[in-house]
């Protein structure tokens, strides 16, 4: 299975390598000689990194930069090894973020709430703190160059409230992270592409989401790259079946707010009777099993943010 994928105008993916094959994706651009890393998978995604630099021709010291989407671990838990590699880089990360990259502690804590602390030692090795002096906090609208190739950093809360997108002014295209939702190859049927929303825990705001992806949706952007997994067209298409999903996802978790001790498994229930629909609605030839496998993490995850959410709402 590739490792590196490339795309036209400088942009590459590459797998992180992240529990499984095409889970997540580490977006580099490079212009001119010049490159930047979009989210940083984890420290055992370097190898893959390095290859990759390797393949293409560069150097580590051609990064300028390392640009986290947000600071949940499989976007920036490899920040830290990466910044110790390329010594020219600086790290550009939203605010809310900035002084969880310089002490890790408190966002290693909060994983480990969600997927318990041997998990996140599994899964993440050693976060590793980077030099303050070494970050740029994003506020929305930022531009930093690269090599006379602007990107632009929005805030777009919903997915969580330190998330930005970057959009690249060379060639209009975006960068999401997890506010566009997942799009995993697997259920790819007849040249298009399957969504899904993202509600993981603890910040999930469905307002928020709604306007961050008019945001983006504003810029008109032909092309969109999320972490999970890569590029994706028919954008604005995409947007209308996001927000209409994003809908049914907090329908199913008012459905079930006041269901007690079985509210957690009930709205996993739920969700999962969603995405079986959503799969056969659009075609998709995968068997239920294999579909429920694919989305396995992500539909606990939804279903933990989604009971967050609910309990908060007025």
């Amino acid at each position: 299975m590739r490792k590196l994928i490339r795309y036209e105008h400088g942009i590459f993916a590459i797998d992180a390598d992240y529990v499984r094959p095409q889970l997540a994706a580490i977006h580099l651009i490079v212009e001119n000689g010049r490159a930047a890393f979009i989210d940083t998978g984890c420290n055992n995604s370097l190898p893959n990194v390095m290859a990759a630099l390797d393949e293409i021709g560069l150097a580590p010291g051609n990064i300028d930069y390392v640009i986290p989407t947000h600071i949940h671990l499989d976007h920036a838990g490899g920040a830290g090894a990466m910044m110790q590699t390329f010594p020219n880089a600086r790290l550009v990360v939203h605010p809310r973020g900035a002084r969880h990259m310089a002490d890790p502690t408190r966002l290693i804590e909060g994983a480990a709430a969600v997927y318990g602390l041997e998990e996140v030692r599994r899964l993440y090795g050693e976060v590793l703190p980077i030099d303050a002096h070494r970050i740029i906090e994003a506020t929305h609208g930022l531009k930093v160059d690269l090599a006379g190739r602007q990107l632009c950093c929005l805030d777009t809360p919903g997915h969580a409230r330190h998330h930005i997108a970057v959009v690249d002014n060379k060639t209009g295209h975006i960068f999401t992270g997890d506010i566009f939702g997942l799009s995993y190859r697997e259920l790819d049927t007849e040249g298009r592409q399957f969504i899904f929303p993202t509600t993981t825990p603890v910040q999930f705001d469905p307002v928020a989401m709604h306007a961050s992806i008019d945001l983006l949706m504003s810029y008109q952007p032909d092309a969109i790259y999320l972490t999970h997994f890569s590029q994706i067209r028919d954008t604005a298409a995409k947007a209308l079946e996001l927000h209409r999903l994003v809908d049914a996802h907090v329908a199913i978790a008012r459905r079930e707010k006041n269901a007690g001790a079985d509210r957690h498994a009930r709205i996993r229930e739920g969700l999962e009777q969603l995405l079986l629909n959503e799969t056969r609605r659009f075609g998709c030839r995968l068997p239920a099993s294999g579909i429920l496998e694919i989305f396995d993490g992500d539909l606990e995850l939804n279903a933990q943010g989604l009971g967050v959410w609910v309990d908060t709402e007025q």
